[in-house]
């Protein structure tokens, strides 16, 4: 069995309410998820539109992994709650299914 791999990007805001407030601007068409993450995320890849290239299973939170390696591709995920707070995530590719 092939070893599983994703890409995913994400921003993590540090309440619900935001979270939701940006899922429902990207989905309405209002603003573009990397220009969103530029903006809001507190996670240094938000400089990166939220892009954190390339990983395996196991090396995320399990909050976050769950999602990462059984959500659809290209679809807005979230809000996810870690002990970093809350993540909106797309998986942007993923192999080995």
């Amino acid at each position: 069995m092939p070893l599983q791999k994703a890409r995913a990007r994400h921003i993590l805001v540090p309440t619900e309410k935001q979270c939701n407030d940006l899922k429902l601007e990207i989905e309405s068409g209002g603003a573009k998820f990397a220009d969103l993450a530029k903006e809001h995320s507190e996670c240094p890849s938000g400089q990166d539109g939220g892009d954190l290239g390339e990983f395996r299973p196991g090396q995320m939170v399990p909050e976050f992994d769950k999602v990462v390696f059984s959500a659809p591709v290209n679809t807005i995920q979230g809000p996810v709650k870690t002990q970093f707070g809350y993540h909106l995530i797309e998986v942007t590719s993923r192999t080995g299914d």
